[in-house]
């Protein structure tokens, strides 16, 4: 696997998970709908954004990936390359908070890392923000000192350090080399620019997410799972986003899609673990996607949490 992006080849499916915040629950109720539904062929792609900052689960939701991780590969048939996680802001926020010692101005760069959610991972390991701030303000050899320490309390959580580090910065699927590539992303993406020269675009961009420029030349479709600033989903672009404000006061959403880019399932699971599980079968002009060709149709309207529309009864109700 490419050390940055993650090659899914040509499967039968991709399921992509939006951001999780820290919902826990709807995790696992996702997780017992997928158990029966994930073949051999198919692919897995968590989109960012696992943990939450007000969340007090986060040890138990990474034990969830994990635990759902090796339920999958005891499946025969099945790759760990066909598991893919992506480093959402928070998490590429973690990464640079282990590398504070860096930074130029260390305590700005903190409350910027804190602002796209790393406060999560610090909650996570047990570490006082208010000490965080205080370390900031140290020099870059007490600083290192301080993230040889988080690094230390990341390897010491089983399964972190490898989840952790595994992640990659986007996944793409091609069924041929001279098709369009299907693009997953965390959260942003320039569309002026390479996918090897994205950078910060990836997380933090003020561009809007849109599939134009060079990437119509490259991309039949591009997800992303997450929002910063909490639209709601888009299931009618090319440019794609799944995030329905999970952790937020909206559901999980999960969209089930071709390799070609054809979004043929979306999956939520909202409040008290209700899952609503429906075909998505038409799309608008230009936007409905096959092996072959793209053929014009009238979208439906999204599914909204309450409006139950479940021909796939989930494994577990919480």
């Amino acid at each position: 696997m490419n050390e940055k992006f993650a090659e899914l080849g040509a499967p039968r499916r991709i399921w992509a998970v939006a951001a999780i915040h820290g919902e826990i629950d709807r995790l696992a109720t996702l997780h017992d709908h997928l158990a029966s539904r994930f073949n051999v062929r198919d692919r897995l792609v968590y989109l960012g954004n696992y943990l939450g900052v007000e969340k007090r689960t986060n040890a138990a939701l990474f034990d969830e990936i994990l635990a759902f991780r090796a339920a999958l590969l005891s499946k025969q048939g099945l790759e760990p390359s066909d598991i893919v996680y992506l480093r959402g802001p928070a998490e590429e926020a973690w990464q640079r908070l282990l590398r504070l010692q860096f930074a130029p101005v260390p305590l700005q760069t903190l409350e910027k890392l804190l602002a796209s959610g790393v406060e999560s991972y610090l909650r996570l390991y047990g570490v006082s923000i208010n000490d965080t701030r205080s370390m900031a303000r140290a020099g870059s050899i007490a600083i290192t000192r301080w993230t040889n320490q988080l690094r230390a309390l990341q390897r010491a959580s089983a399964g972190h350090e490898q989840l952790i580090c595994g992640m990659r910065r986007a996944a793409y699927a091609q069924t041929t080399p001279d098709q369009e590539k299907l693009l997953f992303v965390p959260s942003g993406f320039d569309p002026s620019r390479s996918l090897e020269d994205q950078g910060d675009s990836l997380w933090w961009t003020s561009a809007t997410f849109q599939l134009s420029g060079r990437a119509q030349n490259e991309y039949s479709r591009i997800i992303r799972g997450f929002d910063s600033v909490n639209s709601g989903p888009d299931l009618q672009e090319a440019a794609v986003t799944l995030d329905a404000g999970c952790g937020r006061g909206g559901p999980l959403m999960c969209g089930c899609f071709t390799p070609a880019g054809k979004l043929v399932e979306v999956v939520t699971v909202g409040g008290q673990g209700v899952l609503e599980s429906a075909p998505f079968e038409r799309e608008a002009a230009n936007d409905f996607f096959n092996a072959e060709s793209r053929v014009a149709a009238i979208a439906p309207s999204l599914i909204h949490e309450n409006e139950i529309e479940a021909p796939f009864a989930p494994a577990r109700s919480a």
